[in-house]
């Protein structure tokens, strides 16, 4: 007796797994099934062969039964994504650095959306090195001493990341898991207190324009993917680009022009740049050059990622367009 024939994607064909999700396509199999249903009635995405075109009996040029249909709903979309990743990017950037160029439009992006991932930064680098820490608007709570409970639940988190990975064989959930762990042993382990909390200092724009890249980067996922599903890319791009394009500007400006750097003290507190110059050392040539450095690798990895992303869109579209033995 044969056993039964194993369950597989409705999508891709890849045998299925104990996740809802599909590890080849990201596609989730309720949906999958929701949208191979059959519909009574073709819609605008469906084109009708002319009727010369249609297939006939006994050769007299009558129709037959029922039309050829051809489906253009992914090649519609594949260019839609060529154009996403085409254009979005660059268009967000630089209208972002046109409106850090004025000073109120400097004010709104840090009030609104760049000092949100400006805490985030020093709350996730406290959490890698082992301190507690609660971010708020302006100010991060990091406490004195570090904490086993914050190693603990982390490296819980950063492990189940990479188990989630292995379960869905995504080898993106993997490394980023992987990574994660590894931080967390170079910030909690190999790291002095005192290195650890000059890096949760130098961390506050240092988020913003390492966060802010990882938030640009998303765009560059699948569109299967949780984070490109709906409306969210378009958010992650606008506060990525905002957050990066507001640290990146004035640390750029500072390098001809001392006065961009914040020193001093702001919401009743020192400066970043204070507490690293006064507490830690750093002279002003130090701390521009470590921001810019920072921010142009995160360039370069933004611009391979534009790179990859369009070399792979104009392929799927190619691929759509001249399919193999058409």
């Amino acid at each position: 007796m044969e056993s039964p024939p194993r369950p597989t994607c409705p999508r891709c064909g890849e045998p299925r797994i104990l996740a809802p999700e599909c590890p080849r396509c990201g596609v989730l199999y309720a949906k999958a099934r929701a949208r191979t249903a059959p519909t009574p009635l073709p819609d605008a995405s469906v084109q009708v062969l002319p009727a010369a075109l249609a297939p006939t009996v006994d050769g007299q040029g009558v129709p037959g039964d029922r039309p050829a249909l051809t489906w253009h709903g992914d090649l519609e979309d594949a260019r839609d994504e060529l154009r996403l990743r085409l254009f979005a990017l660059p268009v967000a950037l630089l209208g972002m650095w046109l409106i850090a160029s004025s000073q109120t439009g400097h004010f709104l992006l840090r009030t609104f959306l760049s000092m949100w991932l400006h805490e985030l930064g020093h709350a996730m680098t406290a959490w890698f090195c082992g301190f507690p820490a609660i971010p708020g608007p302006w100010k991060t709570a990091v406490w004195e001493t570090r904490t086993p409970l914050v190693f603990a639940g982390l490296a819980f988190l950063l492990m189940g990341l990479v188990f989630r990975g292995i379960l869905l064989r995504s080898r993106l959930w993997v490394a980023a898991g992987a990574l994660g762990l590894l931080l967390q042993f170079a910030g909690t382990v190999l790291g002095s207190p005192t290195t650890s909390r000059m890096l949760i200092t130098f961390a506050g724009d240092g988020g913003n324009l390492v966060l802010g890249t990882l938030l640009m980067m998303t765009l560059y996922l699948p569109r299967e993917s949780a984070l490109r599903r709906g409306w969210l890319h378009w958010g992650y791009l606008i506060i990525g680009a905002a957050s990066f394009v507001d640290a990146f500007h004035q640390w750029w400006g500072a390098r001809t022009d001392f006065a961009m750097i914040p020193f001093g003290i702001q919401e009743g507190s020192f400066s970043d740049p204070t507490v690293l110059v006064d507490q830690y050392g750093w002279d002003e040539l130090m701390l521009i050059q470590r921001y810019t450095r920072l921010g142009l690798a995160c360039l370069a990895v933004l611009a391979l990622g534009y790179a990859v992303g369009l070399w792979r869109a104009r392929a799927a579209l190619r691929a759509l367009e001249h399919p193999p033995g058409a």
